[in-house]
C-alpha cells in the first residue's frame, strides 16, 4: 500500500539531552521530544547521562509542557551486559519515559517479555537501509525506525512508500557524522581498547595519521593534504536547515538532532533554528522562504564544516581535510532570574568582563546585542570579572533580559583542533 507522503501532522523535532540542564534547554527552545541515556546500555558512556531521579524530573518537566522523552538502550551487549537487564527494564518503566531506543534483538526480546507495553524505536545503530528490513522490525514490535544516515532522500521516500502507515520513520537532520556505517566501527576498540559499540568511542577517525615503512618504524612520514596534514577518515557535520521543504514533504515524522555530548549553547541554538524553520514552512508552505538568519545561528556554535550528508547522494563529500572545529562563539553566562533591585542573577560559563558587548539568545525572537555592567558576586561585593567556573554573579543591563536567556560572545578564533 502506498503511503500518503503529505504530512497530516507537523513532524517532531527531536533534540539530544546529555544531562538534565540540556533537557530543559531543549524543551524551552522548542523541541517536541528529547532523547537521553540512563545509567546502563547507551552509546554515550562519557556523556553526563541521567540517574533515575534526574530522569523522573526530566520526564515531569517535558510532560508538563506536552513534550516526550525517549531513552536509549542501543549498545550491542555482550553476555555480561545482559545480567540484571530484566530488573533494570522494570525500573525504567517506572520512570514514565515515552519510548526506548533499541538496536539489539536480545534487548528487544527482553523488553517485549518484561515491559510489553513500552513503545520501542529501532536505533540508527541497527543500520536499517531498506523497506524489507523495516517491515521485519515493524512486524516484530518496533513502532519507529531511526534510519541509517547513509540513505539518500530518494531511498527514504521509497522506503516510506513501501511500508505501512503504522510504522513511523525518524531520520537525522543535523550533527556529527561517522566514517563507519552508522557508527558500527571497531577502530576505537582495536586501537585503544574502548568499544564504540558499547558507548566508549575514542574517535580515532579524527586523529592525524602518518605513513610508516616496515623497516623504518622510527621515521613516520606525514601524509599531507594541506598545511595541517591529512585527516583521511574525518567527516563533516550534517546540516539540512536549507532543505526543510524536502524534509517536510518526505514522509519523515521525526527530525533528529545529534549531540548528547554538546553544550547547552549548542542545543539551544540548533533547536531554535530548526524550530523556526519548521514552523515557518508548516504555517505557509506555498510562500515559505529560507531565512539566512537560521544559518547564521548554526554558524555560531562549535561545528565542523557543514554538508548535507547522504541525502542528495554526493559521493565522497563527507570527508573533511581537517579535524578542526569551526568555533566562532562561546557561551559566557545563563540568565537565572531578575532580582528585586533590577539586577540580573547569572551563572558564569566562560570568563566575562563588565562593559563587554554580548549577544542574547532566547527561545523566541531575534538575537540582539547588549552590554552588562556593574558586576557583583553572590555576597554583593563588586568584582572586575566573572572568571570562576560556574560562579554566580549579578549585573545591570540596560536591555530587558529574561530567565533562560543565554549570553554569547564572539571568540575571535575561527577554528580549534578537537
Amino acid at each position: 500500500m502506498k503511503r500518503n507522503m503529505k504530512p497530516t501532522e507537523k513532524p517532531e523535532l527531536l533534540a539530544p539531552a546529555g544531562n538534565l540542564s540540556k533537557l530543559k534547554v531543549a524543551i524551552d527552545y522548542g523541541a517536541d521530544a528529547v532523547y537521553l541515556g540512563g545509567s546502563r546500555l547507551n552509546l554515550r558512556a562519557f556523556a553526563d547521562n541521567f540517574n533515575d531521579e534526574e530522569i523522573r524530573e526530566g520526564v515531569a518537566y517535558a510532560h508538563e509542557r506536552g513534550r516526550k522523552v525517549y531513552m536509549t538502550l542501543n549498545v550491542f551487549p555482550h553476555n555480561d551486559d545482559m545480567k540484571g537487564l530484566e530488573d533494570y527494564l522494570l525500573g525504567v518503566q517506572e520512570l514514565g519515559i515515552d519510548a526506548l531506543i533499541v538496536a539489539d534483538a536480545g534487548i528487544i526480546m527482553t523488553c517485549q517479555e518484561v515491559i510489553p507495553d513500552m513503545e520501542l524505536h529501532l536505533s540508527t545503530q541497527a543500520n536499517n537501509v531498506n523497506y524489507k528490513s523495516a517491515k521485519f522490525w515493524h512486524n516484530n514490535g518496533i513502532k519507529r525506525i531511526v534510519l541509517a544516515r547513509e540513505l539518500t532522500l530518494v531511498e527514504i521516500k521509497d522506503l516510506i512508500e513501501k511500508t505501512p502507515d503504522t510504522l513511523e520513520i525518524e531520520a537525522f537532520v543535523h550533527g556529527s557524522m561517522c566514517m563507519a556505517y552508522s557508527g558500527r566501527c571497531l577502530l576505537s576498540s582495536y586501537m585503544v581498547g574502548r568499544d564504540a559499540n558499547r558507548g566508549a568511542c575514542a574517535q580515532p577517525c579524527r586523529y592525524k595519521y602518518y605513513l610508516v615503512e616496515e623497516k623504518r618504524l622510527n621515521k613516520p612520514m606525514e601524509i599531507r593534504e594541506d598545511d595541517r596534514g591529512s585527516y583521511i577518515m574525518n567527516s563533516k557535520d550534517m546540516c539540512m536547515i536549507q532543505h526543510i521543504p524536502e524534509l517536510m514533504e518526505s514522509g519523515i515524522i521525526s527530525f533528529k538532532i545529534e549531540g548528547r555530548m554538546k553544550s547547552d549553547f549548542y542545543v539551544a541554538t540548533i533547536v531554535k533554528a530548526y524550530r523556526e524553520a519548521m514552523d515557518s514552512y508548516w504555517e505557509d508552505p506555498e510562500n515559505y522562504e529560507f531565512n539566512p538568519k537560521w544559518m547564521e545561528l548554526l554558524e555560531k556554535v562549535s561545528h565542523r564544516k557543514y554538508f548535507t550528508g547522504f541525502y542528495f547522494g554526493r559521493n565522497n563529500s563527507q570527508t573533511y581535510e581537517s579535524s578542526n572545529y569551526v568555533r566562532n562563539y562561546d557561551i559566557v553566562a545563563n540568565v537565572l532570574k531578575k532580582e528585586a533591585d533590577g539586577r540580573y542573577f547569572m551563572l558564569e560559563k566562560n570568563r566575562i568582563f563588565p562593559d563587554t558587548e554580548v549577544e542574547v539568545l532566547r527561545s523566541k525572537g531575534e538575537v540582539f546585542t547588549t552590554t552588562l555592567t556593574d558586576f557583583q558576586d553572590e555576597k554583593g561585593n563588586p568584582i572586575e570579572v566573572a572568571n570562576k567556573a560556574a560562579m554566580h554573579f549579578s549585573a545591570h543591563c540596560a536591555d530587558e533580559l529574561k530567565e533562560g536567556d543565554i549570553l554569547i560572545q564572539a571568540t575571535g578564533e575561527t577554528e580549534r583542533v578537537m
